[in-house]
């Protein structure tokens, strides 16, 4: 029986999406890089920021580019985000059924904090690991492990949801169950590809995973 699930955040729960890709689209523009297209951008989302920004420009040195990024982010970050559907009062259901919750994800600590804080999301969360908690981001299986120690879970009771192939290959890492989003936009079919236990349509398929283990 699963008891306790674990959540990436940007592309899963939140959607962030389209700030995502023209904060990258920005940063390419002001600083004369090779123009991306949408299609160019979206496999490589999932990653640390700092791993799309050298693939995308191709540079070692992407200090400037960062700081540009997280500029143009977080002035433009209140007005782009929402939550996808249903995401709220799932959460809501879970934490009221005495589910375990948490949060794994790549991005960074205050950018994660800030997301949780501004949807009322992070008092429901017993575990949240970000790119700073960590010295091996996802696909490496740590950030799970890590959550899952922290919450005192089993990882054969643990369900890990996200948008991203690295959020499978980090759950299949770490002995856990995972599940992909078909609202991801790398596509459904993508994510099938790396073979995760479950695939989830809709926010309130996780109640049926639920009755069904």
């Amino acid at each position: 029986m699963i008891d306790t699930i674990l959540f990436d955040l940007d592309g899963t729960i939140i959607d962030t999406n389209e700030l995502i890709i023209t904060s990258f689209l920005h940063v390419l523009e002001k600083h004369q890089l090779a123009p991306l297209t949408r299609e160019q951008i979206i496999p490589k989302m999932g990653a640390t920021l700092e791993q799309q920004l050298q693939q995308f420009s191709g540079l070692g040195d992407i200090t400037t580019l960062m700081t540009s990024y997280r500029s143009y982010n977080d002035v433009h970050h209140d007005d782009m985000v929402k939550l996808f559907p249903q995401v709220e009062e799932v959460v809501q259901q879970l934490h009221a059924r005495g589910i375990r919750l948490g949060v794994v994800t790549t991005k960074n600590k205050p950018g994660t904090i800030r997301v949780l804080d501004m949807f009322g999301l992070q008092k429901y969360m017993g575990a949240v690991i970000t790119l700073n908690d960590v010295d091996h981001p996802k696909p490496h299986a740590e950030p799970i492990l890590k959550a899952v120690e922290l919450l005192g879970a089993d990882p054969s009771r643990t369900l890990m949801v996200g948008d991203s192939p690295m959020d499978i290959q980090s759950a299949q890492a770490a002995g856990v169950l995972s599940a992909g989003v078909a609202w991801s936009l790398k596509g459904e079919k993508a994510l099938l590809e790396h073979k995760p236990d479950y695939m989830l349509h809709d926010m309130n398929d996780v109640y049926t995973l639920l009755e069904q283990e």
